[in-house]
Parts: C-alpha cells; sequence; structure tokens
C-alpha cells in the first residue's frame, strides 16, 4: 500500500471550516458577508431551523467585498444572518457505467431517490475544451438509424450538429430515433427547461425500453432555478466526456440549447450585466463556445453531439440560432411546412447541411446524394408551376425527371418513428433510386 499518497491527501484535507453570513437576498441572488471563496465554489447555506435542509449554492460573483450566491433550489427559512458554509470546491458528480440506465438530476443524483451505485468516480462538471491539436480529424462515419441523415447528410463520430426547429415540429421525436438506432456505444440526454409532463412522454414513448438500457438522461425541468437548468447541461456534457476519455463512442444529445442559454441570460442578468441583443447577456455567448466545444473528438473516444435549437417565430437568424450555428459543424432543419404535409421526420434536406460529410463517405455516395438534392431543388423551385398545371410535360428534362421520381424521393425521406433504417441499407437504398 502507498502510504505517501494517503498521507499526501490528508495533509490536503481543510482543517478549517469557513463560514459567513447573509447579508441580504434580492430576486434570486443572495447576497452574504463572507467566507472566503471563488467563482463556481459550492456554498451551503445553514437555515435557522435545524430541521429543515441545507440549501446548496454556487457562487456567481462579487459586489464590493460581499459574495453573490445563486441556490440551486428554493431557499426556505433562510433570514439575514444565516450562515454560509464555503466548501473551496466547484461542483463535482458521480459517474461511472453503474449509472447507464438512470434518470439523474443536475447535479447528478438520481431522480427516483435511490442511492447511486458503488464504484463510481467523482468528476467536475465544469472542464476546459480540449486542446485543438489533440483533437484527431474526423475520419469514419456513425450510423444515426434516420435514413434521411444517413444518406444526404452523414454524420461522423465526434461531430456536432444543430437541430433547429420550432415547437411542435418533432425534435423529440427525432432524438428518439437517433438514440434508439444509434451504432454509438452510449447515449447521453439532456432535458433542459422540459415541462415536467413531457419527461415521462419522453423516456416512455419517444425513448422507449430500448433507449434507456443504453442511455443516462439527465432533467432539469423549466420549474426549477436558472442554476440548475445551466447546470444540467454542463453535467450531461462532464458525464460524456468521462466515457470518452473511457474510450467509447457517446452521443450526446440536448435539448435545448437555447433554454440553456436563457438560464444563463437569467444569471447574467441577476448579477448586474447588462442587456445586449434581444435581452441576451453577454455572458451568454461566452459561455455557448465553451459548453459546445468540449464535445467532439479526443484521443481515447469520441462524443457526436446533438443540440435542439428552439427557432423563436422560425426565424433562423436569431441570435442563439445564428451563434450555435457558427460553432457546430453541421445543422438540419426541420420545416413546419412538411411536417404539415405528414412527412416525418419533416426534414428539410435542401437547408440542411453536414460539413464533414464529403470527408467520410465514398464518392460515389456523393454522386448520388448531389443528384438527388438536384432533383429535389428542381421540383421545390417549379412546385407552384406544377401544382396548378402550368407546367407542360416535355418542357424540360430536368423537371419531367424531378416530377416522375418525386413519389419515390418521398417514401425515400419518409421513415416511420418505430422502423430501424440500418446506415448501410440507407445508402444501398439512395443508390438503388438512380439505377
Amino acid at each position: 500500500m502507498d502510504l505517501s499518497a494517503i498521507t499526501e491527501k490528508i495533509d490536503q484535507v481543510e482543517r478549517y471550516k469557513h463560514y459567513g453570513r447573509i447579508h441580504r437576498v434580492v430576486g434570486l441572488m443572495v447576497e452574504s458577508k463572507g467566507p472566503e471563496a471563488s467563482v463556481g465554489d459550492v456554498c451551503y447555506i445553514h437555515p435557522s431551523k435545524l430541521e429543515n435542509e441545507v440549501v446548496t449554492a454556487e457562487v456567481v460573483g462579487f459586489q464590493g467585498e460581499n459574495i453573490l450566491l445563486m441556490p440551486y433550489k428554493e431557499m426556505t427559512d433562510i433570514k439575514p444572518g444565516s450562515l454560509v458554509e464555503a466548501t473551496r470546491a466547484p461542483l463535482s458528480i458521480k459517474v461511472g457505467e453503474g449509472l447507464i440506465g438512470s434518470v439523474l438530476d443536475a447535479t447528478g443524483k438520481p431522480m427516483d431517490g435511490s442511492e447511486h451505485p458503488l464504484g463510481l468516480t467523482n468528476f467536475e462538471t465544469e472542464q476546459s475544451p480540449p486542446n485543438p491539436l489533440s483533437r484527431p480529424r474526423i475520419r469514419a462515419p456513425i450510423q444515426i438509424g434516420v435514413r434521411a441523415i444517413d444518406s444526404l447528410l452523414t454524420v461522423g463520430k465526434g461531430q456536432r450538429v444543430g437541430i433547429f426547429a420550432g415547437s411542435g415540429v418533432g425534435k423529440s421525436t427525432l432524438l428518439g430515433m437517433i438514440a434508439r438506432n444509434s451504432s454509438a456505444d452510449i447515449n447521453v440526454i439532456a432535458l433542459i427547461g422540459e415541462r415536467g409532463r413531457e419527461v415521462r412522454e419522453f423516456l416512455e414513448n419517444d425513448l422507449g425500453e430500448e433507449g434507456l438500457k443504453r442511455s443516462i438522461v439527465v432533467v432539469a425541468t423549466s420549474d426549477q432555478p436558472a442554476l440548475l437548468r445551466q447546470k444540467g447541461a454542463y453535467t450531461a456534457t462532464a458525464i460524456s466526456e468521462y466515457f470518452r476519455e473511457a474510450g467509447y463512442d457517446v452521443n450526446l444529445m440536448m435539448d435545448s440549447v437555447t433554454r440553456v442559454a436563457m438560464a444563463q441570460r437569467e444569471i447574467g442578468l441577476a448579477t448586474g450585466e447588462p442587456p445586449t441583443t434581444k435581452g441576451y447577456t453577454p455572458s451568454v455567448f461566452a459561455m455557448l463556445p465553451k459548453l459546445l466545444e468540449r464535445t467532439g473528438t479526443s484521443a481515447n473516444g469520441t462524443i457526436t453531439a446533438f443540440y435542439t435549437v428552439l427557432v423563436d417565430g422560425d426565424d433562423l437568424n436569431e441570435p442563439v440560432s445564428d451563434t450555435v450555428r457558427g460553432i457546430l459543424d453541421g445543422h438540419f432543419i426541420l420545416n413546419r411546412k412538411i411536417a404539415e404535409q405528414g412527412r416525418y421526420p419533416a426534414l428539410d434536406v435542401l437547408g440542411s447541411v453536414s460539413r464533414v460529410m464529403n470527408q467520410i463517405v465514398s464518392p460515389t455516395h456523393i454522386e448520388k446524394a448531389n443528384q438527388l438534392r438536384s432533383l429535389l431543388s428542381t421540383y421545390e423551385e417549379n412546385k407552384e408551376l406544377i401544382q396548378i398545371g402550368a407546367y407542360k410535360k416535355g418542357s424540360s428534362k430536368n423537371i419531367d425527371e424531378a416530377i416522375k421520381m418525386q413519389p419515390e424521393i418521398d417514401s425515400f425521406l419518409s421513415q416511420d418513428m418505430n422502423e430501424k433504417a440500418p446506415y448501410e441499407t440507407s445508402v444501398a437504398e439512395l443508390e438503388e433510386l438512380f439505377l
């Protein structure tokens, strides 16, 4: 036994507890005189009644010599003079293979109230993105299990993709299909800012028992404090990083990054930041690249990430959408008009892009995908003329071909929620369209 390592750890243990006292509470913010702490450190607020639970809070800033704290939950029985205890450490979670199949809260604790399984490792939720030179290039495709994506918007292992859509267009259904059908080893799913009713629906209807068996779900519902919603995103990303460094190919699915940005806006406004673009604070646009760049490839494994973005009023150029699209390696757009026509997934193939597809698939695959895109584009450009009967058959060879192929293309792009579409089968079916 290495006693020197044990004695070194004992020497590092804090011998004294550091306390401060609450000075005032304003809105979401608790202001205290002391203790000595750094931004990001966790503190415990002790209520005046001993039978009440300790409130966990995090240092988010300073006001003069006072410390600004934001609690992880609602405050009860807190008054001026209540003790604030410093832990001198940031939030860490317990993570390991024993968590697979679990549903966790934003601080990494099981939501069903059970105890953590044995054999887990402590892991800090806030990590730095990997050094760019330590990231291997994306060289291999990963099976998504959605025919339209695997054939026309092929995703690589370690790619980061945004799924842009308005409300009710099928984001959750698409994430459920990816979680069940993907060839990744583990899914980490973050449900941030969801309605409480929708969590159970997603777990049972969209994800299903088969998907949950190889998934870890992190939940922070809309009724929870802003800091907890933000931490849900960091916790899910940290879990993904742990498994990536253990050599796994991980799928991280976050629904939605827009609500993470909204939570950061609430925190920023509460700490006194000025609102800028559409009310978002500068810290939102500093936080997004730091969070999104943590995923991707590393020397040991990969995190293939899917971030849903709520498009306000179907405006793809609103600030969060524009920022996220510039950071990620591709974007899939779900179109409301396609959904209204009854085609699912409602993927707008012409408006979507996978920035690494040309580097990871064969020349034949690229040629056939471009052929289908060309036919689809030709049909869309002349759709109104065709529908009102103003187009005369034989006027254009390209338009005639597009009209002839349209039923087959529609059938190819449609996929039932429970239908499985292996990557090789999807590519073969694409090539068969043009035989």
